[in-house]
C-alpha cells in the first residue's frame, strides 16, 4: 500500500451538504384574546339588556292585564249588586204593597211571606265590600216592611170583627213601620249605593225608587178604620154649635229651626228630647178649647210619640202649643208627623197634618 494511497484513505472527506428544503410562508398569528374576550362580553351584555327589557314590558303587559281584569270584575259587581238591589224593591211595591193597599179587607199571612222571602233574597246577596253601608240600610228597610205586614195582618181579623176602632187605632201605628222603611231606602240606601257607582265610575246605572206607604192617610185611625170596613169612621165628638169648626197647622219649630214639610230634609240640633213648637190656628167661627195636638216620631225602626194642648183657640188667631218627644236617637234619619185632632162639629179635615223629615244631632 502506497503512502499517498494510506492519506487519500486516512483523511475524511467533507460531508456533502443536504439541500435546503424549500422555506413555507408562515401562517399569520391569530389577534390577540383580549380584543376577542371583549366584542363576546359586549355582545352578551347587550343580549341581556335586550331580553331584560323584553321581559320587563311583557311583566307590565300582564299586570295591566290583570288590573283591567279585577276592575272590570269590581264594577260588574257593583253593577249586579246594584240592579238586584232594585229589582227587589220594585218587587217589594209591586207584589206586596199594592196588592195590600188595594184590597186591605183581604190580606192574609201570605202578604207577610212574601216580605219575608224579600228580605230573605236581600240577606243572600252577593254584597261587594264598597256597598256593605248600603247593604245594612236595605235589611232594616225589608225588615221593617215584613214587621209591618205581620202585625197589620194580625189585627185585620179583629177589626172585621166588631173591635174596628181599636184595631184600626193599631192597624195605623202599625202603618208607621212602612213610612220609616220608605224613609231609610230613599234616604240611606239610594244615596249610598249612588255614591259608591259613582266613586268607582260606573255610569249609567240607576236605582230603583221605592214608596210602600200609598199615601199618609193610613197613619190616622179614622181613615184606616174606614178603609177597612168601608164605612165612616166611628165618632166621640160632642155636640157642637152648628156652624164652621175647624183648625189648621201653620207652623212647627223646634228652637230656632223652622221644620219644612218632605221632602226637604230638616237637621235638628238640641238633643234626643226635642221640644216642638206647633202653631194652631183657629179656622173656624167659634173658640176652641183644650185643642190636642199630637207628634208622633219614627226612628231607627221605633216609634216616639207625645201630645199637648191649646187651652183655647180664637178664629182667625194662632196659638201655638208645646210638646216635648223624648229618646229619639240622634243622627238617623227621621219621620215626623204631627196633626191636630178635630174639634167638635169639624167636618173638614185639610190642612190639619204635616209630615217632615228630619236628622235629630246634639
Amino acid at each position: 500500500m502506497s503512502f499517498f494511497d494510506d492519506g487519500e484513505e486516512t483523511e475524511s472527506r467533507p460531508a456533502a451538504r443536504a439541500p435546503r428544503a424549500p422555506q413555507r410562508p408562515r401562517p399569520r398569528q391569530p389577534q390577540s384574546a383580549g380584543a376577542g374576550d371583549a366584542y363576546d362580553e359586549h355582545t352578551v351584555m347587550v343580549r341581556r339588556r335586550v331580553a331584560a327589557g323584553v321581559g320587563v314590558v311583557a311583566l307590565i303587559v300582564i299586570v295591566l292585564i290583570i288590573n283591567g281584569c279585577l276592575n272590570s270584575q269590581k264594577t260588574q259587581a257593583l253593577k249586579e249588586y246594584a240592579h238586584s238591589v232594585s229589582t227587589i224593591a220594585a218587587e217589594s211595591e209591586q207584589q206586596v204593597s199594592h196588592p195590600l193597599f188595594v184590597a186591605l179587607s183581604g190580606a192574609s199571612a201570605k202578604s207577610a211571606l212574601d216580605a219575608e222571602k224579600q228580605a230573605t233574597q236581600a240577606k243572600g246577596l252577593s254584597v261587594p265590600g264598597a256597598m256593605s253601608s248600603a247593604q245594612r240600610y236595605l235589611l232594616l228597610t225589608l225588615d221593617l216592611r215584613a214587621e209591618g205586614i205581620e202585625k197589620v195582618a194580625g189585627q185585620l181579623r179583629t177589626a172585621l170583627g166588631g173591635q174596628a176602632k181599636q184595631a184600626s187605632t193599631l192597624i195605623a201605628g202599625d202603618m208607621e213601620n212602612f213610612i220609616a222603611s220608605d224613609v231609610v231606602y230613599s234616604q240611606r240606601v239610594v244615596p249610598l249605593i249612588e255614591q259608591t257607582l259613582k266613586s268607582a265610575g260606573v255610569a249609567g246605572q240607576t236605582v230603583a225608587a221605592s214608596h210602600f206607604l200609598p199615601n199618609i192617610g193610613w197613619l190616622e185611625p179614622s181613615t184606616a178604620e174606614s178603609r177597612i170596613t168601608g164605612q165612616a169612621a166611628s165618632s166621640s165628638q160632642s155636640t157642637a154649635l152648628t156652624g164652621h169648626h175647624g183648625s189648621a197647622l201653620k207652623t212647627v219649630t223646634v228652637g230656632p229651626t223652622a221644620l219644612e214639610p218632605e221632602p226637604a230634609l230638616n237637621h235638628i240640633s238640641g238633643g234626643s228630647n226635642p221640644t216642638f213648637t206647633v202653631g194652631v190656628e183657629d179656622a173656624g167661627e167659634f173658640n176652641e178649647t183644650n185643642v190636642k195636638v199630637n207628634v208622633n216620631i219614627t226612628a231607627g225602626g221605633k216609634q216616639f210619640a207625645a201630645s199637648g194642648t191649646v187651652a183655647k183657640t180664637e178664629p182667625g188667631k194662632t196659638a201655638n202649643a208645646s210638646v216635648t218627644v223624648t229618646g229619639v236617637p240622634l243622627g238617623s234619619a227621621a219621620k215626623v208627623q204631627v196633626s191636630i185632632e178635630p174639634v167638635p162639629g169639624e167636618t173638614n179635615h185639610e190642612g190639619t197634618k204635616g209630615t217632615y223629615l228630619a236628622i235629630f244631632g246634639s
